[in-house]
């Protein structure tokens, strides 16, 4: 019995404004700058804040200045699920 011929597809190629647009969103090289201060900021806030005994960064929040320091890390955490 004789084999049948073996059509070849062609390979899918998205369109060119398809291509460009994908381009320019994903071009995220802020982010891990961004996430990495935010959470070096934050840490230091909180370092700050033990070692000069509540009198530092800001002497009116007193101890919610954990929650600010633990606040930039959140902060940057959120950042982070944007990189890819």
């Amino acid at each position: 019995m004789p084999k049948s011929r073996i059509r070849k597809k062609a390979d899918y190629t998205p369109p060119p404004s398809k291509q460009a647009a994908s381009i320019k969103l994903t071009n995220r090289s802020w982010v891990a700058p961004v996430m990495l201060a935010m959470f070096v900021i934050g840490l230091a806030w909180i370092v700050v804040f033990y070692v000069t005994d509540g009198s530092l960064p800001i002497d009116s929040l007193g101890n919610w200045n954990i929650v600010v320091g633990f606040g930039f890390i959140a902060a940057g955490f959120g950042v982070s699920t944007q990189w890819k």
